[in-house]
């Protein structure tokens, strides 16, 4: 069983350039790379978290329609929308 405070390291390859801009934003920051890196991946998995749960509510409100109160029962003609 694992515990969020457990790690485990990974390797990544990062060009120089961005590696030394990513240096600096996370001096400015007040954290390290890892940290900066991990709130990252922790912000797009909670977005993504996010975006399935809108979905699946609004997937759930196509598939039940919506109640416009009219009981189901339309009281009214095509035509008697479009009289003039």
């Amino acid at each position: 069983m694992s515990t969020a405070t457990e790690t485990q390291n990974v390797t990544l390859s990062i060009p120089k350039d961005v590696l030394r801009e990513v240096k600096v934003l996370a001096a400015q920051r007040g954290t390290s790379i890892s940290g900066l890196l991990i709130q990252t991946l922790r912000d797009l998995v909670r977005q993504q978290d996010a975006y399935e749960a809108a979905m699946r509510r609004h997937l759930a409100i196509l598939e039940h329609g919506f109640d416009l109160g009219t009981g189901g029962n339309i009281t009214w003609s095509r035509e008697e929308l479009h009289e003039r």
